[in-house]
């Protein structure tokens, strides 16, 4: 088993923590070789170029930037060949949440918004989690302000499920494949699978040190709106609705 998965490239955003690090631009193509790497490693199949954008790709990669104290979330996703697609960014973060987080586990049943950014760094999808006891839930917005619809947790005890509703009904579902809610697959509303989330192995030292967690999604058919940008949106919301909460443990 590998013992390191190489880290995503991007341009360090302004308000980044100390602790935190995108690798440097000269290592851009081991990068895409580590992105590369992990496709393979998710199993997913060769889905074929895509039309280049993170709502056009048959796979998608997404990982999180890598940081010794977490305050914030940041990813960036990639292609299947480790081209930039987009980015992550958790907005909206005060002082006093950031001190939260640090110290306590109270972040939890706070509100967190990630918004989600096209390569130019313009904003694609926002997602809001709203404060939790025991179940997450999700509002998925477009750029514009319009809802595109509600990712709700369904239960809390066993393999995790996540429902996807959008104009009064549900149009999909999200399933975790084990009780530790690594990897997930998708359903649409006729209960077909039409996609897969994996979580790939970090290494070793990046899982017990840091807070990275890094995730392949795989289409197995071209998908519309609304389904189509909760599927993306969901990506995001497993690793704050599961893994900020003790990895999997709600």
């Amino acid at each position: 088993m590998d013992e390191s998965v190489p880290a995503p490239v991007s341009d360090q955003p302004a308000g980044s923590e100390a602790g935190s690090s995108w690798p440097a631009s000269g290592e851009a193509e081991g990068a895409a070789t580590g992105v590369r790497d992990q496709v393979r490693r998710a199993g997913a199949p060769d889905a074929g170029p895509g039309g280049g954008s993170l709502l056009t790709e048959p796979v998608l990669v997404v990982n999180q930037k890598v940081k010794l104290i977490e305050l914030t979330n940041e990813y960036q996703v990639f292609d299947q060949q480790g081209n930039v697609l987009g980015s992550v960014a958790q907005v909206g973060q005060s002082a006093l949440k950031k001190a939260a987080r640090l110290l306590t586990s109270l972040d939890q049943f706070m509100t967190h918004t990630l918004e989600i950014r096209d390569a130019a760094g313009e904003p694609v999808l926002r997602l809001t989690r709203p404060r939790k006891i025991f179940k997450s839930s999700f509002v998925v917005d477009r750029a514009d302000g319009t809802q595109v619809g509600t990712i709700r947790q369904k239960n809390v005890f066993g393999k995790i499920r996540f429902g996807f509703e959008s104009g009064g009904r549900e149009i999909g579902s999200l399933h975790a494949e084990n009780w530790r809610a690594w990897d997930f697959h998708v359903k649409d509303a006729g209960d077909r699978e039409v996609a897969r989330i994996t979580k790939t192995w970090e290494g070793l030292a990046k899982t017990i040190f840091t807070t990275a967690d890094n995730y392949v999604v795989a289409f197995q058919e071209r998908l519309e709106d609304p389904l189509l940008s909760m599927v993306v949106a969901s990506a995001l919301c497993i690793d704050t609705a599961l893994k900020q909460d003790n990895r999997g443990f709600n």
